[in-house]
Formats: structure tokens, C-alpha cells, sequence
């Protein structure tokens, strides 16, 4: 699917991560020493942030969307609309975007839905919303997105532990006559399903009920992440870079016209490879999670907010956005964003307040 939003635009835009840190290279705990730096240099991870047991990704985007707020000095009054991707929501029921609602002061008769995404979400969602104040009388909207995918880990799962980090973003946008048209395109293929995949605690294979004998071990190791790692590679290197071609051709422009290039922050071996078959330059293609980790659906803002606060701050650059992974689903985007409020990295202490049911 395609499609071009007129009229929106991006007006600002936070990140949130732990206080947390951990390194397999400082502590290597499982690996080697030489086995550490040989896994960091390859995924381009060195350390994550780690949320505490009591703190969930919707906290993380609560604290980023609150200082967001401020900064931009907008009145939770005339927010329209909220919606929350992740895949970690605080319940079953109800959405969590309806408790952000309550915590963040939003009026009653503001839109407040989740969508369940992962790495392709933040494009997933910034279309969602783009295109719902697009169609309707709706002035501002929130985006927040994040993910704790180190609560979903096997503890001795030496694929997946050191690669995964925990944060939370969010993005302002609103109605303006001024913006850029964005341009989006977007797809699915649900046979490569199986390889990005948590089996367990959904109501197919329910947690609820009392477990005995082998069932538990199984459903034990199913409530965690399980990932494919080389049909994750073949499946990135087969969609993304004709991804990369089509968002292009979709928004009329070449790679000279993009500034930037801010694709999901998988890992550092996949994110090379996809520049090498793209022919980004590497001085646009952005490779940015050594100090975070892969962040699933906040990796894309996270990486904007570290890497190109300055640039998205003081100018106007048009950047190319790709998100690929779980599901198989991906989404490619191209716009323009700035000059904004100084996009920031925000750390959340352990003591922040909960948000509460």
C-alpha cells in the first residue's frame, strides 16, 4: 500500500531510556572477553539500556511525551488524538493508550488506540496518525512507541541478550498548511512469521490456566523471543532494498535528494550489508545503537534524537525512514522534518512514577 499525507507535519519529537546500563563487553557474563568484543564489533552493540522490573515501555514514553509537551508548550487540552505501538502492552485490557490518556491530562474526547507493532512500527504509526489528522478535524496527536524486549529474553539466550535494549519515544505532530507532503509505503508477508515470534501468552496459547508436567517447560521457553537469525538476514537483504527503490519512485525524488537515511536499527552486521546493496553513502545512512542497542519500535526516533538532533534542530533535511522485521512486515518513509524543538535523549530514573490502572 501506498499513500501521500498533505498537511502534517512533525513538530517535535523526545526519546526516553533507563538510567540502566549493561556491556557484555565490561561484563561478559556468558562470552569470553574475546568472544565479547568479537560480538560487539559484529552486531555494533557495546552496551543497552536496562528497564528495572517495574518499569514498562509505556512508562519510558510517558516521560518522553511529558517533557515533550513542555518543551513544545502545548496545553494537553488540544491533543486530539494518542496512539501507542508496542509490543509489550502494560495489560491485555484495556489499550495502554488509554491510560496515557489519563496520565498525560488529555481531554475526553481525544482518540486513544495501540497498535500492535514492532520494527516496522514507527513508520506504521507516524502513517496511522499523519493520516488521521490528514482526514479529520483533529488539530495535534500524539505518537508514542517503545518497547522493554529484554523483559522477553531466555536468560541464557546468547543470540538475543546482548543485542536488545529497552526504550520509549514520542512525536508531536500537527495540522499545518506549510508541511511537506510525506510519503509512505508499506507491506506484509506473514510467511516468514514464524522467525521473529513470542508463541506464548496470547489467548492461543493461553498462560492463564494451571500447568503440569512438560506443558510448563514448553510454554515457559514460548512466552520468550524467539529469532531466526539467518532468515531475518535473507529476508532483510530481499525486501529492503527494494523497499529503498520504491519509497523513492513513490515520493519522485533520487538518493541525492535524501539527507539521511534512518532505517530500523536491527544490528550493525545487517544495517552494513543494507548500505553496501542500497548504495547509501555512509555519511547519510545512519548506524546508531553501540550505546542502546536494537529498540524495536523506538529504534528509528531514538537513533533521529542521538544522531540528528542538530541537523532536524537548525534546517530542514529530508530523510528516508525503514522499518522491517516482525512480522514479516515492513514500511518505508519520506519526508522532511524541522526545524523543531531540539530533539533529546531523556533518562528515566528508577523512581519515576508508574502508570497506573
Amino acid at each position: 500500500m501506498k499513500a501521500t499525507i498533505n498537511g502534517v507535519r512533525i513538530a517535535g519529537l523526545h526519546a526516553a531510556v533507563p538510567t540502566q546500563r549493561h556491556s557484555f563487553v565490561e561484563t561478559p557474563e556468558m562470552f569470553s572477553p574475546e568472544e565479547a568484543r568479537k560480538l560487539a564489533t559484529s552486531i555494533g552493540v557495546r552496551e543497552r539500556r536496562i528497564a528495572p522490573p517495574n518499569m514498562l515501555a509505556s512508562d519510558l514514553a510517558v516521560a518522553a511525551a511529558e517533557r515533550l509537551l513542555a518543551d513544545l508548550d502545548w496545553d494537553p487540552s488540544t491533543i486530539d488524538a494518542i496512539v501507542f505501538v508496542t509490543q509489550g502492552p502494560d495489560y491485555l485490557l484495556p489499550a495502554t493508550a488509554c491510560l496515557m490518556q489519563k496520565r498525560l491530562g488529555l481531554p475526553t474526547s481525544c482518540a486513544a488506540f495501540d497498535v500492535n507493532l514492532g520494527c516496522s512500527g514507527y513508520v506504521y504509526g507516524l502513517w496511522l496518525v499523519s493520516q488521521l489528522l490528514a482526514g479529520s478535524q483533529g488539530r495535534r496527536a500524539l505518537l508514542l512507541c517503545g518497547d522493554v524486549s529484554s523483559r522477553l529474553l531466555l536468560p541464557g539466550d546468547r543470540s538475543t541478550r546482548p543485542l536488545f535494549g529497552d526504550a520509549g519515544a514520542a512525536t508531536a505532530l500537527e495540522r499545518s498548511d506549510e508541511a511537506a507532503p510525506i510519503h509512505v509505503t508499506v507491506g506484509t508477508d506473514a510467511r516468514g512469521a514464524e522467525h521473529i515470534s513470542i508463541k506464548a501468552g496470547g489467548l492461543r496459547h493461553n498462560l492463564v490456566p494451571v500447568l503440569r508436567g512438560g506443558e510448563a517447560g514448553t510454554l515457559y521457553e514460548d512466552a520468550h523471543l524467539h529469532l531466526n537469525g539467518p532468515e531475518i538476514f535473507t529476508f532483510t537483504l530481499r525486501i529492503v532494498p527494494a523497499l529503498v527503490r520504491d519509497i523513492l519512485d513513490h515520493a519522485g525524488c533520487d538518493l541525492d535528494a535524501i539527507d539521511y537515511c534512518v532505517m530500523h536499527q536491527a544490528n550493525k552486521f545487517i544495517l552494513e550489508h543494507l548500505r553496501n546493496k542500497t548504495k547509501i553513502p555512509p555519511g547519510k545512512f545512519i548506524i546508531d545503537m553501540e550505546s542502546f542497542g536494537n529498540t524495536s519500535s523506538a529504534s528509528i526516533p531514538l537513533a533521529i534524537c542521538h544522531s540528528l538532533s542538530e541537523p532536524v534542530a537548525t534546517r530542514r533535511p529530508k530523510l528516508l525512514l525503514g522499518g522491517f522485521g516482525v512480522g514479516w512486515s515492513w514500511g518505508g518513509m519520506v519526508l522532511d522534518i524541522g526545524p523543531i524543538v531540539t530533539p533529546g535523549v531523556i533518562e528515566v530514573p528508577e523512581d519515576f512514577p508508574r502508570l497506573a490502572l
